[in-house]
C-alpha cells in the first residue's frame, strides 16, 4: 500500500506554448518532434542534475529536484538548448516551453507529487514568457550567487487558487527580461512578444590598393559584430559565418536566408596616407530596400568614431532602445592606439587558423601590441590564448608550462577589464587545467549573459563545461552556439565532439572529428579521439592509420601527455581512451 510523505524539494511545472495549434498544423511531425526534446535533451538534463519526471500530460510536465541550484541550472540549459534546436525550425512549427520553478513543501504519493508547493510553481510556469522562467522569491534567493544568470523581479503576483501574492523573477535567454517586460505582460502568452531583429555584418570590400589593409577593413567589421553582440535584443551572426562570404558575389536575399536573418550590412573601406573613407548600409534582405547608408570621409585616428556611428545608426534604424549605460557598454573598447589595435587585428586573423607558425607570429604581434598599450587587455588576452592553445594542441610539447604561461597573462588580461568577451574567454580557459573547473564555468556563464548574442563565448561556456564533465549542457552550449555561428570553427566542432564521445555518442562524436579533419585541422586531438572510437567499434585498420597519423604529426606525443591535453575532469572516460591508445601503440 503506498503511503502519502512529506518533504521540501524544488518543483519544476512546463508546458508547451501553442500545443494545440502544433498538433493542429502538423500532429504526428510536432509528436515526434517532443519525443526527440525529451530523449536528446531534457532527459540527459535531468539526469546530469539529479532531477526526475514526477508526471506528464501530454503538453506539460511536472519535475523534481533535490535542490534549487539544481533545478535553475537545468531549467536554464533546457530553455538554451532549445534555441540550438529550433534555429532551423520554420517559427509556426518550433516547440517552445515556458517554465516555472519554486522550492516548498510537497506530499509524495508514489511517484506523483502534490500539495501547494506544487501548485505554486504551476501558477507561475503560466506567467512564464515564452522560452523563459519564472522563478518564485525564495527560490532566486537561494540560487542568486551559486547561478550565473539576470532575472527581470516582477513583483508581487496574484496567481489563481493562491491565497497570498507569491513575489517572482523572470528569466529570459541572453538576459532578454528586462526588453521582453514593455511588449509582452506575464500571463499573455507572448501574443505581444516583440521581434527580435536578425543581422549579419558581411565583410567590408577593401578598396585600397595595398592587400595589407584587408586586415585594417576586416577589423572594422569585427568590431561592430562584438559590438552588436553585446545587446540582447538583437540576433548578431557571428564573423565566422558572415566572413565565409567574403570576395564572393551574393544575392544578398540568398545570404540571409543562408544566415537565417532578416538584415544585412554591407560597406567597403579605403584608405591612403592618413584619410580614409567607410561606406556602409543597412538593408533589409526580405525586399531588397535601403533602411540606412552613410559615408564617412575622415583622417585614420577618427577610426573609433566612426564604428560607433554606424553601429548606433544600426541599433537606431532597427529600432532597438537601449539604456545609457548599454550604449556606454556597447561602444566601450580596450584602446586609442590605432596601431596597437592593427596589430591585435592580424594577431587574431592569424591565431584563427590553428597552426604552429600562424600561433608564433600572433604571439610576435601580440607582445607588439603591448609594447604600444600596455593597459589594452585584448592584446593580453590574444597573448594568452596563443600559449593556452599550444599546451593544449601540443604543437611543442611542455603543456604545464604553456597553461602557466597562458594563465598570467589571462589574469593580467582580467586585472585590466574583465568585461572584454576575448578576455573573459581566455580566462575562462586558463582555469580548467588548474582544475577550477566552476571557476571557469561561472566566468563563461558571466560573458554569456554580457555577451547574449556572442558565439564564441556561448562556445567558451560549453568548453568549460566539458572540461569540468558536464557533457549535456556542454552539447547544449556548442549547439547554440553553432546557430549563432552557421560557418563555425574548428574548436567549436572539437569540442562538441570531446562532449558526444563522452556522454557515449561516438557516431555523433566521429562525425564531428572528421570534419575538423576534413577541414586540414592541424590538431592531434581529432586523431585520438578518431583512433579510440575506431578501435571501440572495432574498425582497428582505421585505428592503427590514425595513430599513424598521429605519429607524424606530432612525434614527441607520449600517452602520459594525453590527459594533459584533454583537460577533462573525468577519469574515467580519460582512462578509457589512454588504455585504448596504448593497445594501439602510442608510447608511454
Amino acid at each position: 500500500m503506498q503511503r502519502e510523505q512529506r518533504k521540501l524539494a524544488a518543483i519544476v511545472a512546463a508546458d508547451v506554448i501553442e500545443y494545440s495549434r502544433l498538433m493542429g498544423v502538423d500532429e504526428e511531425g510536432t509528436l515526434r518532434a517532443l519525443r526527440e526534446h525529451r530523449s536528446e535533451l531534457v532527459d540527459p538534463s535531468l539526469a546530469a542534475h539529479g532531477g526526475r519526471v514526477a508526471n506528464t500530460a501530454g503538453d506539460s510536465m511536472l519535475m523534481e529536484f533535490p535542490s534549487a541550484v539544481d533545478a535553475v541550472r537545468c531549467m536554464i540549459g533546457i530553455q538554451d538548448g532549445m534555441i540550438a534546436r529550433n534555429a532551423s525550425v520554420p517559427e509556426d512549427r518550433q516547440v517552445r516551453f515556458r517554465i516555472g520553478v519554486n522550492v516548498g513543501d510537497v506530499i509524495t504519493y508514489g511517484d506523483d507529487l502534490l500539495g501547494d508547493g506544487v501548485n505554486v510553481a504551476a501558477r507561475l510556469e503560466g506567467e512564464s514568457l515564452p522560452g523563459g522562467i519564472c522563478i518564485a522569491d525564495d527560490t532566486y534567493r537561494q540560487v542568486k550567487g551559486r547561478v550565473e544568470f539576470e532575472a527581470k523581479f516582477l513583483g508581487e503576483l496574484r496567481l489563481k487558487n493562491i491565497a497570498d501574492p507569491v513575489r517572482a523573477w523572470q528569466w529570459l535567454p541572453g538576459g532578454q527580461a528586462q526588453v521582453e517586460e514593455e511588449s509582452c505582460e506575464p500571463g499573455t502568452s507572448g501574443q505581444k512578444r516583440a521581434e527580435r531583429p536578425s543581422i549579419a555584418i558581411l565583410p567590408f570590400n577593401n578598396m585600397s590598393s595595398d592587400p595589407e589593409h584587408e586586415f585594417f577593413a576586416d577589423g572594422i567589421v569585427d568590431d561592430i559584430i562584438t559590438a552588436l553582440s553585446k545587446i540582447s535584443q538583437m540576433k548578431v551572426i557571428a564573423r565566422n559565418s558572415t566572413f565565409a562570404y567574403k570576395g564572393k558575389a551574393m544575392d544578398l536575399r540568398q545570404v540571409a536566408s543562408e544566415l537565417g536573418v532578416r538584415y544585412v550590412v554591407e560597406g567597403s573601406v579605403r584608405s591612403g596616407g592618413n584619410r580614409l573613407r567607410i561606406t556602409a548600409q543597412l538593408i533589409d534582405a526580405m525586399d531588397g530596400s535601403h533602411i540606412w547608408a552613410e559615408r564617412f570621409d575622415r583622417t585614420i585616428n577618427d577610426l573609433f568614431d566612426i564604428q560607433d556611428e554606424i553601429t548606433k545608426e544600426i541599433v537606431s534604424a532597427l529600432q532597438v532602445n537601449l539604456t545609457d549605460g548599454e550604449v556606454a557598454f556597447v561602444m566601450a573598447r580596450g584602446t586609442n592606439d590605432i596601431e596597437a589595435w592593427q596589430l591585435c587585428v592580424r594577431a587574431t586573423e592569424l591565431f584563427m587558423r590553428f597552426n604552429t607558425t600562424d600561433y608564433l607570429e600572433a604571439r610576435t604581434l601580440a607582445e607588439r601590441a603591448i609594447k604600444l598599450d600596455p593597459n589594452y587587455a585584448y592584446a593580453w588576452g590574444t597573448l594568452g590564448f596563443t600559449w593556452w592553445w599550444d599546451g593544449r594542441l601540443g604543437y611543442t610539447g611542455d603543456a604545464e608550462s604553456k597553461f602557466l604561461r597562458a594563465e598570467e597573462y589571462a589574469k593580467k588580461a582580467m586585472e585590466i577589464d574583465s568585461t572584454i568577451s576575448w578576455v573573459i574567454g581566455v580566462s575562462t580557459m586558463a582555469a580548467s587545467p588548474f582544475g577550477r573547473f566552476e571557476e571557469a564555468v561561472e566566468d563563461a556563464r558571466r560573458g554569456v549573459a554580457l555577451y547574449p548574442g556572442n558565439a564564441d563565448i556561448r562556445a567558451f561556456l560549453g568548453t568549460a563545461l566539458m572540461h569540468a564533465a558536464q557533457f549535456p549542457e556542454a552539447e547544449q552550449h556548442f549547439r547554440a552556439a553553432m546557430a549563432l555561428n552557421p560557418f563555425y570553427p574548428v574548436w567549436y566542432a572539437g569540442g562538441l565532439s570531446t562532449a558526444l564521445r563522452c556522454l557515449g555518442n561516438l557516431d555523433g562524436a566521429l562525425e564531428f572529428m572528421d570534419e575538423n579533419l576534413a577541414r586540414g585541422a592541424s590538431q592531434p586531438i581529432p586523431l585520438i579521439g578518431r583512433a579510440f572510437i575506431c578501435h571501440a567499434q572495432g574498425r582497428d585498420t582505421e585505428a592503427q592509420a590514425a595513430i599513424e597519423d598521429l605519429k607524424r604529426m606530432a612525434p614527441n606525443l607520449r600517452l602520459s601527455h594525453v590527459p594533459r591535453l584533454l583537460v577533462v575532469n573525468d577519469p574515467v572516460s580519460t582512462g578509457k581512451l589512454v588504455d585504448a591508445l596504448r593497445e594501439l601503440g602510442l608510447p608511454d
